[in-house]
């Protein structure tokens, strides 16, 4: 793992043709924009190409570089949006620029397909790392010897991230933030973008539906909110149908059709993401946060929390109590 010589802070997303639009987006509105309120310092932000001359992106939308690819000389994070799996190997002055900076301590940091450029440099040989699970066959056949996980949103190698789709990679970003500053910028900066303030690369990342709305899924819509708005009730199963006037089979059917989940593993989900944030963000005891999401007592919350997680409630706190004093 190479010495952290750099500032993280100094970001440079590098563009190229062909890349994905949404996903340099993804990097520029979560990291580009205003600092948050919460943050007492931020990201300085700039692009980086092999030329300063019009990167084609998306259809219709053309890029001009803030700078060359010594803008990466600099950087403490570099961003990799996704790869154009059609485009070529690339080039030497790319692959040399990117090698040195990680060298010189850079986080390298793909989103997507962005992983391709990183394994085809070769800096992802000692990591687990995720992609799209559209492209895993692909990523397998190029790189079999790399060890690729596609049961996840995204990898933290402190050195090399790697996320699996556009939204993981939103995921990896907030996941960022929060490591960088502390849980509470990263909050702000999901509410700003009025997205779920943290999903925990652990998750597996593909849902073969999207989250439903009251118009798409009328029957489920309304029990998540109610749901997520009541932890702390005794809510199981057998409560949860009786809510929608569904059997037990039912409601287990709308929710693996709209969320690819069983509404147990759901309303647990729920729980221990309304239990990070408040170990993130506050010194409650470990038994009013319990209470406070219907998780029972400390001892039970513990065992959950680690078994899904893979830290203790105390352990996973620590690291946000660290970010937000240094």
């Amino acid at each position: 793992m190479p010495s952290r010589s750099r500032d993280p802070t100094h970001v440079a997303i590098l563009i190229y043709d062909g890349l994905c639009g949404f996903e340099y987006a993804i990097a520029i509105e979560t990291l580009a924009r205003t600092r948050p309120r919460d943050a007492k310092e931020w990201y300085r932000v700039q692009t980086c190409a092999e030329t300063r001359e019009v990167s084609s992106a998306t259809p219709g939308v053309h890029l001009v570089a803030d700078t060359s690819l010594r803008g990466l000389s600099r950087a403490g994070t570099i961003i990799v949006p996704g790869w154009d799996l059609r485009a070529p190997t690339p080039s030497d002055a790319l692959r040399r620029a990117l090698l040195r900076a990680h060298r010189d301590g850079a986080r390298l940091i793909s989103i997507c397909t962005g992983a391709f450029l990183l394994a085809e440099i070769g800096v992802l040989d000692p990591y687990p790392a995720t992609t799209h699970w559209l492209h895993a066959e692909a990523f397998r056949t190029r790189y079999p010897h790399i060890n690729l996980q596609t049961d996840v949103l995204y990898i933290d190698n402190d050195d090399v991230m790697t996320s699996a789709g556009s939204a993981a990679g939103l995921d990896l970003i907030l996941h960022l933030i929060a490591k960088d500053f502390g849980a509470a910028p990263a909050n702000e900066v999901a509410r700003r973008l009025v997205v779920q303030p943290q999903r925990a690369g652990g998750q597996q990342q593909f849902i073969d539906a999207p989250m439903p709305s009251a118009q798409s899924a009328p029957t489920i819509a309304p029990l998540l909110e109610k749901v997520r708005g009541s932890l702390a009730d005794s809510w199981t199963v057998d409560a949860m149908a009786t809510e929608t006037a569904m059997s037990p089979r039912t409601l287990a059917q709308r929710f693996e059709e709209t969320l690819g989940l069983s509404p147990g593993h759901w309303l647990l989900q729920e729980r221990l993401r309304a239990a990070r944030i408040m170990l993130e963000t506050s010194h409650t005891k470990l038994d009013d946060i319990a209470a406070a999401v219907g998780l029972g007592g400390a001892e039970n919350f513990i065992r959950r929390f680690r078994d899904h997680v893979g830290l203790t409630p105390a352990a996973y706190r620590k690291t946000f109590v660290g970010h937000q004093q240094s």
